[in-house]
């Protein structure tokens, strides 16, 4: 499969988090006792990241500085993408978040780079050359606006889906895009005196001449304009009962517009594709939002289970005295796959130790049949034992971890797949002891079972 490619202004994210439990003396505005602090991609880097869960292969064209800021930036990126870099005039853009309780209560902005709008490198115009899907992700810095990249996304448009996510700040979307998706509000900026979605769904679709506009309305889907049909496409009801009101939306309109590209990409229809991506970006929202794709910035507090032998459980106690975050997931992990691998180390970006509650061979038979495992539950143990991202494996003989986790009580449990964690039966274990859920999408085709069956028929 060709790549999905994701041009588009990066920009460094920071969460500051911590405690506002008093004012100020000097005035009435809330002190946060910081905690932690949490980076991550942001802007295209963020759609770059998101798609990266939804396809094997991902690059990203984007304009990148050689500051603090851009370095860390870059080493965030190498997690997730191949980058292909321009120049940027000025300072890594950074956007510093800090939060209470679950709540921004202040936004910080540094940094004022733009793209050079210099001749392209020839690095830049194979890897759009070489595109399955593009999805232009433009945040206003100058990348989109690239007068030699603009002519390409024209031609390249007559036969490779682009998907265009446009900003006020930018430039208008090239004409022939496949799919362009504004939010409502940004919607509305873009044609003064339309107020109603399908509306601007349509005006824009004509203005921008584009196949079709997609007007992302929040928790109530999107409303696409597709040729000259119109239609509504809702939250699915089961994951729209995961989400609540305080649920954090940032990235949701990269993880709608990264995964209609997928979509697109994989062979889907606009209108499926559309639909798809209305459902991805509501579990996104559900599961946390941006912020499960965040690193934590801090010297590691603990060495691995597998260097001081230490249990699960001990672990556990470990962190948690040193002020700590522990995250855990759980799974057969019946011969490691890459799709296994990108769990356990976004899992492990969490927070400051892992572990990993194993099925036992029983588990697995009464799950997967009597011709599972493939492995003991001592070779699975070992093997992610060796993972520089699992800090300890604690094996259980349940049908479910919840009593595991009961005692284990870790502040975030991440689970893989299409889940919500209304339809998780540990979520209200973890729920009840003040817990959070984190559901991170599995990696495309990679699954143990489909594994053995390819291996079967060979």
């Amino acid at each position: 499969m060709k790549p999905l490619v994701v041009v588009g202004d990066c920009l460094l994210d920071v969460d500051i988090e911590g405690v506002a439990e008093r004012l100020c003396p000097e005035a009435p505005v809330p002190v946060v006792d910081v905690e932690r602090r949490w980076l991550r991609p942001g802007g295209a880097g963020l759609a770059a990241a998101l798609a990266a869960q939804s396809v094997p292969r991902v690059s990203l064209v984007t304009a990148t500085a050689d500051d603090r800021a851009g370095r860390t930036l870059a080493q965030l990126l190498d997690l997730y993408v191949d980058v292909v870099a321009l120049p940027l005039r000025g300072e890594t853009v950074r956007k510093t978040r800090v939060r209470a309780a679950g709540q921004s209560l202040l936004r910080l902005d540094t940094g004022s780079g733009t793209a050079d709008a210099g001749s392209l490198n020839a690095a830049v115009t194979d890897t759009l050359r070489s595109a399955g899907a593009i999805l232009v992700a433009d945040y206003g810095r100058g990348v989109a606006a690239h007068p030699q990249i603009r002519r390409l996304l024209t031609e390249l448009a007559r036969t490779v889906p682009v998907v265009w996510d446009p900003h006020p700040r930018g430039p208008a979307p090239t004409p022939g895009a496949t799919l362009v998706t504004p939010n409502w509000k940004e919607a509305r900026q873009f044609a003064p005196g339309y107020l109603e979605p399908d509306e601007l769904a349509k005006v824009l679709r004509d203005e921008w001449s584009a196949d079709s506009v997609a007007v992302t309305t929040g928790s109530d889907g999107a409303v696409l304009a597709n040729g000259k049909q119109l239609r509504v496409v809702p939250v699915p009801t089961a994951v729209r009962v995961a989400s609540h009101a305080r649920s954090d939306t940032c990235g949701a309109g990269d993880r709608f517009a990264s995964a209609a590209t997928a979509a697109l990409l994989d062979g889907a229809t606009v209108a499926d594709a559309v639909s798809h991506a209305v459902e991805t970006a509501a579990r996104f929202v559900a599961a946390g939002g941006a912020a499960t794709l965040s690193t934590c910035d801090r010297v590691p507090i603990t060495k691995t289970a597998a260097q001081t032998n230490d249990s699960a459980f001990e672990v556990a106690a470990r962190i948690r005295a040193q002020g700590g975050r522990l995250v855990a997931t759980g799974g057969c992990f019946d011969l490691l796959h890459p799709g296994h691998v990108s769990l356990l180390r976004q899992a492990r970006e969490m927070g400051d130790a892992l572990v990993v509650c194993l099925n036992s061979d029983a588990s697995v038979r009464n799950l997967k049949g009597p011709r599972r495992p493939i492995l003991t539950a001592r070779d699975r143990a070992r093997l992610l034992s060796e993972l520089s991202s699992v800090d300890a494996v604690v094996v259980f003989d349940e049908p479910t971890p919840s009593a595991v986790l009961d005692r284990l009580r870790p502040d975030v449990w991440v689970k893989g797949g299409d889940y919500t964690d209304v339809g998780l039966p540990e979520a209200e274990v973890v729920r009840g002891y003040g817990g959070e859920i984190a559901l991170i999408p599995t990696v495309p085709g990679y699954s143990t079972t489909q594994l053995v069956a390819a291996a079967q028929a060979h």
